[in-house]
């Protein structure tokens, strides 16, 4: 009903931000790296929200990037996790890591999200797991929206077609995705990794 809100920041707490369109506010909750990323008060601000509505309450959640929007859905589609819950996990995640937590199985990154515990992350994994396309989660990566210091597109690059490669010859996307994480640094052309890659995974 409300794809988003675009207004003047007019009030901050721990958990939300209140927007001031046209002189209503609205009270959006934000994650944690949100939070930290808004504009000071008085400036503009613009936010993909979820409007979420309950027979007790009507509640918006905000997000400063649509790609986090998009995992927020996915996060909600979790038996047991809430809006809230969910909330929790992209403040300690990016969407980015939960990609790559999911395929590979990293059940302890995922954890470490307030209120997730381990057979929380084990279920979301497995619900997950089928909705993330391996190559999809790379193509978002190498879209570039932040880059691990240090770390080029190209390198990206190789990582993707180095699991790809792996994936052609029989291994699974999880297999190959954690034999490429472990493998790659940077510098390293697609060739190195995949070489590095397979010396890995034969012990």
């Amino acid at each position: 009903m409300i794809a988003y809100v675009k207004g003047i920041v007019a009030m901050k707490d721990a958990q939300s931000v209140v927007v001031d369109v046209n002189s209503i506010g609205y009270r959006v909750y934000l994650s944690g790296r949100d939070l930290d990323r808004l504009p000071p008060l008085g400036e503009s601000v613009f936010l993909h929200t979820y409007f979420q509505v309950r027979e007790d309450a009507m509640q918006l959640f905000g997000f400063l990037k649509p790609d986090d929007l998009e995992m927020y859905r996915l996060l909600l589609g979790v038996n047991g996790i809430g809006p809230k819950a969910a909330l929790g996990v992209l403040s300690a995640l990016t969407a980015d890591d939960i990609r790559f937590a999911v395929l590979s199985g990293d059940e302890k990154t995922i954890s470490k999200a307030p209120g997730i515990g381990r057979k929380t992350a084990q279920k979301l994994i497995l619900e997950l797991k089928d909705k993330i396309n391996l190559e999809e989660a790379f193509e978002k990566k190498l879209s570039g929206e932040e880059l691990p210091a240090g770390e080029s597109a190209s390198s990206n690059e190789a990582k993707s077609e180095a699991v790809q490669a792996l994936i052609a010859l029989g291994y699974s996307n999880t297999d190959a995705l954690r034999a490429v994480n472990r493998a790659a640094s940077e510098d390293m052309d697609t060739e190195e990794i995949l070489k590095a890659a397979l010396k890995n995974m034969a012990f």
